[in-house]
């Protein structure tokens, strides 16, 4: 497992299921993987009930399988899943984008050129993880300009399969695309271009698409019949 420190105030439940999840999209807990409590407990130097607190929370968004007496398994990937979560950030963002049109500044550009720039020194970085994590940091930016931070944590409390299919894509099909889309995207919000911002946003989430048979080809073990 992929462990960083715990935060402060974090709850022990918190941290393991922030540690939990990070690993299901990172892929260190691989799709079909039996998980156990006891050795998790053990990384994360915890006891064992917030553990089981934490894969019981993820059983509810269906991205950890639990079973009595036997133990906890990693849901294979369900494109039905990924399509739902495709389709609650393809609605609100563009949303967003219309919002930011009307409400960004020129500090709020400051803010999406650095994290572009650190895009752009993260793509040929060995740990994908950390240019997906720019990516999402990248979209959060998008909410904050318009005051939508709880809207922004539910699409990120749907987003786990998403987000796992979107880890896989950047290693199996690796491209610049979603770099020029971002660019695009915050260069169209500066003309204040509406329905440009969205066309772009819209294409930028539907990428997955292009990069499913890449990855059921490259991973069919992970992939739900």
């Amino acid at each position: 497992m992929y462990i960083t420190e715990r935060l402060e105030k974090e709850t022990a439940r918190d941290y393991a299921l922030r540690m939990i999840k990070d690993n299901i999209i990172r892929i260190e807990l691989e799709p079909g993987s039996m998980v156990s409590e006891k050795e998790i407990a053990m990384e994360l130097g915890l006891s064992r009930t917030p553990v089981r607190e934490a894969l019981i929370e993820l059983s509810k968004s269906q991205i950890v399988e639990i079973f009595p007496q036997k133990g906890s398994k990693v849901s294979l990937i369900d494109y039905d899943l990924v399509e739902e979560a495709y389709f609650t950030r393809v609605v609100m963002e563009k949303a967003i984008v219309e919002l930011a049109c009307e409400r960004s500044t020129i500090e709020d550009f400051v803010g999406l050129e650095e994290n572009l720039m650190l895009q752009e020194f993260y793509i040929d970085y060995p740990e994908s993880y950390k240019f997906l994590q720019l990516d999402n940091e990248f979209h959060m930016k998008l909410y904050q300009i318009c005051n939508k931070m709880r809207c922004y944590e539910m699409v990120r409390s749907m987003s786990i399969h998403f987000d796992r299919v979107r880890s896989l894509s950047l290693t199996t099909v690796k491209n610049l695309k979603n770099i020029q889309d971002h660019r695009a995207i915050t260069e169209a919000i500066k003309q204040r271009d509406v329905k440009l911002a969205q066309q772009i946003i819209e294409k930028h989430i539907s990428r997955y698409v292009i990069d499913e048979a890449a990855i059921c080809e490259k991973y069919p073990q992970y992939i739900k019949g």
